[in-house]
């Protein structure tokens, strides 16, 4: 009879690390079955990058940055003023535009500085630029010889020169179009397969009486979560390995330490995926049907998309405009994302990146339990 009423208890066991597995396999072949989550988390990405990736290149913006002690009360600078395709940063910290100049951020470096009195040339210009990059700042040491040999030639005397140029050239890498736009599309991909997959997926579940029936078990509730942040886990990585190789290998996306940055770069995008799962689960939770997920996912998703840097960089923005960029979560993802692959940076050094996500994590998973529902109207 003891025998008899322990297999009975063992039989009766059950495991909640089982069930959550057999919910993530279901998952994952849901997820395959359905061509909005791969076209979404993949397709609309990897067209992104090719298109910008054949295209990169082709901006015609020099960046200058121009020193502090640069004196600006002259010809040239004010000439340079007003050439349409030259930008010149005025605001910044020397050591700050010369670390850019350096990893290609930067296109020239430019200081001006007034000769002793009575000395010829009046003006000495030093042009520093990256050997890596050779073309726009060739074209800058164009206009700025045309516009010294301009202002040498209005002086009457021979044997008086306006200005002389002084080249420095510092070794260097170049910051491709591809650079900024893959970590942008990798937050996006991310974005979508937390935030929509989850809504869709949950809501269903709930319509069909699929999460009540697991009501019914033993499960407890963090491991139906879990076992779905698991599949979208395992699929979105999928997805994150495909986008990064491809840019890699057809348009020389920079990784920068090789491997490390590979795996880092991962590493992160689970952080990310883990947050905007959050936010999946918040919207399928306040959502009342199927028709009502897409505007409630865009209410999250498309002022993320917009303002956190996808396309172009947050500093481009009006004033005004980015300390709203400057706090949403996709900011974050996709500045450590393009920290990790063209500087170098290691996950210990993104302690700003990572602790803001984090935050961002607890504030959305504290309202998915709040509002969890077992059934769609529930």
């Amino acid at each position: 009879m003891n025998n008899h009423k322990n297999n009975s208890n063992t039989n009766n066991k059950y495991s909640n690390v089982k069930a959550m597995f057999a919910i993530t396999t279901a998952s994952l072949r849901a997820i395959k079955r359905n061509p909005s989550a791969i076209v979404f988390t993949l397709v609309f990405p990897l067209i992104f990058i090719i298109v910008f990736g054949f295209i990169g290149g082709s901006g015609f913006t020099v960046d200058v940055g121009v020193m502090n002690g640069c004196d600006k009360n002259n010809r040239i600078f004010e000439s340079l003023t007003r050439v349409n395709n030259i930008a010149l940063v005025t605001n910044m910290p020397d050591e700050e535009m010369s670390q850019k100049l350096e990893i290609g951020k930067m296109d020239v470096l430019l200081n001006i500085t007034k000769n002793e009195e009575g000395k010829t040339p009046e003006y000495i210009i030093t042009v520093k630029s990256n050997k890596a990059a050779p073309e726009r700042s060739g074209y800058f040491r164009l206009i700025l010889s045309h516009l010294v040999d301009k202002a040498n030639l209005s002086i009457n005397q021979s044997d008086l020169r306006f200005a002389d140029i002084k080249d420095e050239i510092v070794e260097g890498r170049i910051y491709k179009t591809i650079d900024f736009i893959l970590p942008g599309q990798l937050g996006f991909a991310i974005l979508g397969a937390g935030v929509f997959g989850t809504a869709f997926v949950f809501l269903s579940l709930r319509e069909t009486l699929v999460i009540k029936r697991f009501f019914a078990t033993p499960i407890n509730r963090k491991f139906i979560v879990l076992g779905e942040a698991i599949a979208r886990l395992i699929f979105s990585l999928s997805t994150s390995v495909v986008i990064i190789l491809v840019g890699y290998f057809l348009f020389g996306f920079t990784l920068v330490n090789g491997v490390e940055t590979f795996f880092n770069m991962l590493i992160i995008s689970a952080l990310g995926l883990a947050v905007f799962l959050g936010l999946g689960f918040v919207v399928s939770n306040i959502a009342s049907s199927v028709n009502t997920v897409p505007p409630l996912a865009n209410l999250f998703t498309l002022p993320q998309f917009l303002l956190a840097g996808t396309f172009f960089s947050i500093d481009a923005f009006p004033k005004w405009l980015q300390p709203i960029s400057r706090a949403i979560p996709l900011t974050y993802l996709n500045e450590a994302l393009r920290k990790i692959a063209f500087e170098g940076a290691g996950l210990l050094s993104l302690g700003k990146e990572i602790g803001i996500l984090c935050a961002w994590g607890v504030v959305v998973y504290v309202l998915a339990i709040k509002f969890f529902k077992w059934e769609a109207n529930g």
